[in-house]
């Protein structure tokens, strides 16, 4: 039992370290201090909660009351208020935006009551580089299960009974991979935990890391007893400092009690784990070009079969799965597969943690059942679209993903209702998109993306994107024709069922599923010369309506390029010759005198 009557649990993930996160557990400190109630308060730095739009976020325990978007210099009040004189900071509480209403408790918030927290379970819960709080909630205790009371092949199957998919994109069944690789013969085998998330907007594998590594390395110890190897690797971007560091904490303190290394638990298992730095290559991600960046290579795919699980580093069997994967299993070992069945749907079981972001007003990590819908996510958990814009789309998979649009908004998540419209579940990435965006500059976006990032290797990836990637400039630039948009077709099918590896086959998924739920845009973009979005430069001018302008010279006075002109409260005008198209103008006028199109 801990000695202190009450802890002040504050967000120490990357999203609020960035917003002073960590000069508000300075102050608290200094706070507690002044007021001599250091043996009566403990302030812990905690893993994401999830409510990034509403960072930096405090709770505190075990009063259950949630505060949001707290300052450094809030803290003093904080702790004259409420832990003192135990009155609630009431400016801080969330307000329900509809009702108006003050929440205090984290469940009573709409952000969280939908959600099923596995993946993410100590994440704002526990203190991520205090092994012995892991331990606390119930950490470890899978695998001293494993290892006293299970056979590795009970193991394999108690995780294919749970009916896990791989998180990282795929959806493969997890327990099948333990059992193939368990059942190739080798003096050595391998566990590789891939972390190398990439994909634009993504934050959900880096967030379990920061908030909660030692159910990774568990989960890594297991899959190791399971298939019988004695060491692990962890390829995680360098791009990621907190959670390399949190996890080098992580090992030491593991092998420090015996979790990790020589004989674990007096068992006569020993399982060590190592990490390896990534530079950033996106299709690193993919688990051969993973391998050879392991191995010291260059990170490019290769062709399956043989697949790792037959042949993978250094020509050793090698099971791949990812952070969040990883994260699911000691629960399921724990609390047994049948539980684990109960959530989600049949042939998605468990739940998904997905990234919310774009043009949603709650921006975040949420986890949410399988089954659940898309409308769900981004209206009753993410709280609808920003500046009461209309939803236009939404893109799940990431790069290799397609845009949903409102007519499938009630599709169930799971990986084959999202197949069946042409995305897919992918990594977890979720980018809402409103009115304003502009499906032909989207895919561009996503296009040029994956083309970057392309290894090279294989021509259709290498040399198709580009090509590709060269028709929607020209259709953004004003100059594309209606073959162009036959030949995107053409050029995606072609890419999409010759390229090497999953990052070519699924490149062309942005255009394709943009072409195919907006043909219209791009329609207009070649037939009328025109983006209904008013995003392509080359598409649209700016024009003053003279009925609405006042002459206030705000937009003049504005305008980098010097091209408005007009005396006080008189009309001004635009010289289109001389128009960059920065919107400077077109953001500024308070009067809506100024018309895009």
């Amino acid at each position: 039992m801990s000695k202190f009557r009450m802890h002040l649990l504050v967000c120490g993930g990357t999203g609020c370290t960035s917003s002073d996160s960590l000069e508000l557990v300075k102050m608290l400190k200094e706070s507690i201090k002044k007021h001599e109630i250091t043996n009566e308060v403990e302030v812990v730095v905690t893993g994401c909660f999830g409510f990034c739009e509403k960072g930096p976020i405090l709770k505190v325990y075990p009063d259950n009351v949630f505060y949001i978007t707290v300052k450094p210099e809030d803290a003093e009040e904080i702790i004259t208020e409420h832990v003192i004189k135990g009155r609630k900071v009431e400016r801080l509480l969330y307000v329900e935006p509809n009702t108006k209403e003050k929440l205090e408790g984290q469940n009573a918030i709409p952000f969280y009551k939908k959600q099923i927290r596995i993946a993410l379970r100590n994440c704002g819960f526990i203190n991520p580089e205090d092994i012995n709080e892991y331990i606390a909630a119930d950490g470890y205790q899978a695998l001293a299960k494993c290892l006293t009371e299970m056979s590795p092949d009970e193991v394999i199957d108690t995780v294919v009974q749970s009916g896990l998919r791989g998180r990282g994109g795929g959806g493969y069944p997890t327990g099948l991979k333990w059992k193939y690789t368990s059942q190739n013969q080798s003096d050595e085998k391998y566990i590789i935990c891939n972390a190398d998330e990439g994909d634009p907007g993504a934050f959900m594998d880096r967030s379990i890391l920061e908030g909660d590594p030692h159910s990774v390395l568990e989960a890594m110890a297991i899959a190791g007893y399971a298939i019988g190897a004695r060491y692990g690797y962890i390829y995680i971007r360098a791009e990621y400092p907190l959670a390399i560091n949190r996890l080098e904490i992580a090992i030491k303190q593991a092998r420090k009690l015996g979790l990790l290394g020589e004989d674990i638990l007096s068992t006569g298992f020993s399982f060590n784990i190592g990490l390896r730095y990534g530079a950033g290559a996106f299709v690193c991600g993919e688990e051969t070009a993973l391998i050879h960046s392991v191995e010291g290579k260059r990170g490019e795919p290769s062709s399956k079969p043989p697949f790792p699980a037959q042949r993978g580093v250094w020509d050793k069997p090698s099971c791949v799965n990812n952070v969040e994967t990883f994260a699911n299993i000691p629960p399921i070992i724990i609390k047994g597969p049948a539980w684990f069945r109960k959530i989600g749907t049949e042939k998605s079981p468990g739940t998904k943690v997905f990234a919310l972001a774009g043009k949603v007003n709650n921006v975040g990590l949420v986890e949410v059942p399988m089954g659940i819908t898309l409308r769900e996510v981004i209206y009753d958990i993410g709280g609808g679209i920003k500046n009461n814009k209309q939803f236009k789309a939404v893109q799940t998979g990431g790069p290799s993903g397609g845009c949903i649009t409102k007519e499938n908004l009630d599709i169930p998540i799971d990986y084959e209702s999202l197949n069946s419209i042409g995305s897919m579940m992918g990594s977890g990435g979720m980018i809402v998109m409103d009115e304003d965006n502009c499906m032909v500059d989207i895919a561009k976006f996503y296009l040029e993306f994956t083309k970057d990032e392309s290894c090279g290797k294989c021509t259709p990836c290498r040399i198709g994107n580009t090509r590709m990637l060269e028709i929607l400039e020209k259709i953004t630039k004003g100059n594309g024709t209606e073959q162009d948009l036959k030949d995107l077709v053409e050029l995606g099918d072609v890419i999409k069922d010759t390229s090497l590896c999953g990052l070519g086959q699924t490149s062309p998924n942005p255009v394709l599923s943009t072409l195919h739920y907006f043909k219209d845009e791009y329609l207009a973009h070649v037939k009328d010369k025109r983006c209904p979005a008013g995003v392509c430069q080359a598409l649209f001018t700016f024009h003053i309506l003279p009925e609405k302008c006042v002459g206030c010279t705000a937009c003049a006075r504005i305008c980098p390029a010097d091209c408005i002109e007009g005396e006080l409260k008189k009309v001004h005008v635009i010289d289109q010759s001389r128009c960059i198209k920065c919107s400077a103008c077109y953001n500024t006028c308070k009067f809506n005198a100024i018309e895009k199109g």
